[in-house]
C-alpha cells in the first residue's frame, strides 16, 4: 500500500475528486483567497507534500514555506501563476490540466467573436431595457462574420479549433502566426488548403478579425501594443482569449477612441477581476466577458478529473498524464 500523504487542496474541487484524494492521502482544504481559511492554509503548507488548486500565485515565498513539497497539480492549462524557476530549483512536479478544455474554449472564443461582430450583447440590452420601440437602423447594424480573414495569435490546440470553426464553418480564410509553421497534415489535417502561415506584421495587415489565443510569458507579455495595433487593418476587430497580459490595455483603447479598431471582445484582461474603473467595463464598442473559457459544467469537472489524476500518480511515484516542463535553461 502506498504511504499516505499531506495535501493541500487550495480550492475547492468536486465532491467526488476530494473524495478521491481522501481515499489514499490525509486531505486539507483551505482556500487562501478566503480570509476564515487563510490560517488553515499557513498551517497546513509547512507539511504538505501535495497541492492542488486554481488561481493562485504560487511564488518563490510559498514554496519556500512548503519544504516538503513534492507535487503541485493546477486545475488550469497557463502556468503564469506559478514561478517556475523556483519549481525547477527545488526539483518539484508542475502538472496541468490541457486537451480537456480545448473545444470549450474554442466554442467561447468563438461566441465573442460572433457577439462582437454581432453587437448581441448591446443589442439584447436594448430588448432587455425596454428600448427597442423600432426598427434598428444602420447605427446598430452589425457586420458578416462568414468570409471574413480571421488572423490568429498562437496556433496550439485551442487556436487550432478556433480556426476549424473558422474555416469549416463559417468559410473564413485562416492566417495565423506562431513561432515556427505547423505542420498542418500531421497536427490539423482538417486544416490543410485553409490555414496558412503569416508573418505577424502580414496577419495584421490583412485580417478582418484579430484573435489572440497566446500564452503568457516574457516574450508574449504586452506584445500587442501602439505598434502592433497600429499595424491591424483599420476598422478591424480584435478579440482576446488568451491571456489579458499580453496586450497593453491603454493602447487598445487608444485605438478604439481613435477609430482604428471597430470593436474588441475580450474575455480575459491584465488585472481580474476587472476592476470598476476600467474603461473596458463601459466602453461601448468592447463585449467583455468574466474569463469564463472554459466555464462550464463539463469542463471544469474534466478539468478536475485530470488534475486529480496528476496528482495521485505523481505522489504514488508514477509519471502524470499531463506534466508542464518547468526547465528555465533553452
Amino acid at each position: 500500500m502506498n504511504e499516505k500523504k499531506k495535501v493541500l487542496v487550495f480550492r475547492e474541487l468536486p465532491e467526488d475528486q476530494l473524495a478521491r484524494l481522501a481515499a489514499v492521502h490525509d486531505v486539507t482544504v483551505a482556500n487562501p483567497r478566503i480570509a476564515a481559511q487563510k490560517a488553515a492554509f499557513d498551517a497546513a503548507l509547512p507539511l504538505a507534500q501535495g497541492l492542488i488548486g486554481s488561481s493562485y500565485p504560487v511564488d518563490a515565498d510559498l514554496i519556500s514555506r512548503a519544504p516538503k513539497l513534492e507535487v503541485v497539480s493546477s486545475v488550469s492549462v497557463g502556468v503564469d501563476n506559478y514561478d517556475l524557476a523556483a519549481l525547477d530549483s527545488r526539483g518539484i512536479l508542475l502538472c496541468h490540466t490541457p486537451g480537456v478544455l480545448t473545444e470549450t474554449v474554442a466554442d467561447t472564443v468563438f461566441a465573442i467573436l460572433m457577439a462582437t461582430s454581432r453587437r448581441v450583447v448591446e443589442l439584447a440590452s436594448l430588448v432587455r431595457e425596454g428600448r427597442w420601440g423600432k426598427n434598428i437602423g444602420p447605427d446598430l447594424f452589425g457586420r458578416d462574420v462568414h468570409g471574413k480573414t480571421v488572423g490568429i495569435l498562437g496556433f496550439g490546440r485551442i487556436g487550432q479549433a478556433v480556426a476549424r470553426r473558422a474555416a469549416l464553418g463559417f468559410g473564413m480564410p485562416v492566417l495565423y502566426n506562431t513561432r515556427r509553421p505547423v505542420d498542418l497534415a500531421e497536427q490539423a489535417p482538417q486544416l490543410v488548403g485553409h490555414a496558412q502561415y503569416a508573418s505577424l506584421a502580414d496577419l495584421l495587415a490583412k485580417s478582418d478579425i484579430v484573435v489572440a489565443m497566446l500564452p503568457l510569458s516574457d516574450s508574449t507579455r504586452g506584445m500587442l501594443d501602439e505598434s502592433a495595433f497600429a499595424q491591424m487593418k483599420k476598422g478591424a476587430i480584435f478579440i482576446n482569449g488568451g491571456r489579458g497580459a499580453t496586450v497593453k490595455e491603454d493602447a487598445l483603447l487608444a485605438a478604439l477612441d481613435s477609430g482604428h479598431l471597430h470593436a474588441a471582445g475580450l474575455d480575459v484582461f491584465a488585472t481580474e477581476p476587472l476592476p470598476l474603473d476600467s474603461p473596458l467595463r463601459t466602453h461601448p464598442r468592447v463585449t467583455a466577458l468574466p474569463h469564463i473559457g472554459s466555464a462550464t459544467h463539463e469542463t471544469r469537472h474534466g478539468m478536475a478529473v485530470l488534475a486529480t489524476s496528476n496528482l495521485l500518480q505523481a505522489l504514488a511515484g508514477e509519471r502524470p498524464a499531463a506534466t508542464y516542463d518547468t526547465g528555465t535553461t533553452a
